[in-house]
């Protein structure tokens, strides 16, 4: 009797090990004995180790996971060097890298798919060194702001067409179409869900197509919430039509504002009064949020403790990144939950974002702009 339970244990150990048909991940890494190579996964709630080898000299290594219900995404990393590709199907997927250039020299078989995903990996570090030497000539004084602006948001936009004809609306149906939609630079959105309906249209494209394939999969059903979210943010062809509320208008003339910073505590424009302010408009989660932010920065250090005063006002529809982004910023940082259809918007007149006004002492108006050029000189000026 004892030997027909241990048999029966034995036989439901390995009925458990091998319950279901799985992928497999294997191949070789240069140079790189000694170290450990993770294989995670990235899901919607973050990324998540999931198995783990230490090379030996060869660099062979080989992980096996169970086949995902609909396609998904993983990655191998090592220390900080990362190769993203996906799974949807038993296929085995070889991957060859040398250590020292990991996340950018490495090849992969097996999956059409995670081929795909190195190139858009390629271009978006293309697209991310272009803008940081673009970055590096603003701050060195190589090119002025219009130009950087100009340029930025060429390079972007000729991104943006490439990956839309050629990825997206080629192939909405594959994973790599929904990678290209996640994909970041200076860490912000490069195809903005909330605020842009082009952008809100390669989401719903690829959304569609998932759902025809895979309706019940958590991503299919996370990716039309983010449409339905941007589709409501930009239902209005226009902003509306406002009168200003008398309230509103201090005895100077200024229009008042009052929103909340990140700790939920309220911030109005008129109680600035005795500092030269700059009023900016602007969305963190955009391709030149972060840039922006940088030449505020500069101005900030420069001139804050002459008597210069930040105030801006997030129009971003997701409320968590803009605290995330604005938690450390040394300005008041506060958030219109109306976004670009807000009543401050309408009362300020805001045609393009980022925009800025300039506030003197007395808390009248003195400038408004779309850029920066010559802010410097008008901030001295005031001051």
């Amino acid at each position: 009797m004892r030997k027909i339970k241990l048999a029966a244990i034995a036989a439901l150990t390995i009925t458990a090990c091998s319950s279901g048909p799985e992928f497999q991940i294997e191949g070789g890494i240069t140079d790189a004995e000694g170290k450990t190579l993770y294989l995670e996964s990235s899901g919607l709630e973050g990324i998540v180790a999931i198995d783990s080898v230490k090379l030996k000299g060869d660099g062979h290594f080989t992980f096996k996971q169970p086949r995902p219900e609909s396609p998904e995404f993983y990655r191998l990393r090592i220390e900080d060097k990362v190769i993203n590709f996906s799974v949807d199907s038993i296929e085995t997927i070889q991957i060859d890298a040398p250590y020292a250039n990991f996340s950018t020299k490495y090849t992969v078989k097996g999956s059409e798919n995670s081929e795909r995903i190195k190139e858009l990996t390629m271009k978006q570090i293309g697209l991310q060194k272009s803008v940081n030497d673009l970055q590096a000539a603003l701050q060195s004084n190589k090119v002025g702001y219009n130009t950087f602006e100009d340029s930025l948001a060429a390079l972007v936009e000729s991104y943006k067409e490439d990956v839309k004809r050629n990825y997206i609306y080629k192939a909405p149906n594959v994973a790599s179409s929904y990678f290209a939609l996640f994909q970041k630079l200076n860490n912000y959105l490069i195809f903005d869900p909330f605020n842009n309906k082009e952008d809100i249209k390669c989401f719903a494209a690829v959304a569609t197509s998932m759902n025809n394939l895979f309706p019940n999969a958590v991503r299919t059903k996370n990716l039309y919430n983010i449409v339905m979210k941007g589709m409501k943010n930009t239902r209005q062809t226009q902003a509306p039509q406002v009168s200003i509320p008398q309230d509103k208008i201090i005895e100077t003339g200024i229009i008042d504002i009052a929103l909340r910073d990140v700790k939920g505590e309220t911030h109005k424009l008129s109680d600035l009064k005795g500092k030269v302010v700059l009023l900016d408009f602007t969305v963190y989660q955009s391709a030149s949020g972060s840039p922006h932010n940088l030449t505020l920065r500069e101005l900030y250090n420069r001139y804050s403790s002459q008597g210069l005063e930040i105030y801006q006002v997030s129009l971003d529809a997701d409320e968590h990144f803009w605290k995330t982004s604005a938690i450390n910023l040394p300005w008041i940082c506060v958030r219109d939950e109306s976004g670009i259809y807000s009543t401050n918007v309408s009362i300020y007149n805001v045609k393009q974002l980022p925009s800025f006004f300039l506030i003197g002492r007395d808390n009248e108006l003195k400038y408004r702009g779309e850029n920066v050029k010559d802010l410097d000189a008008t901030i001295k000026e005031l001051l």
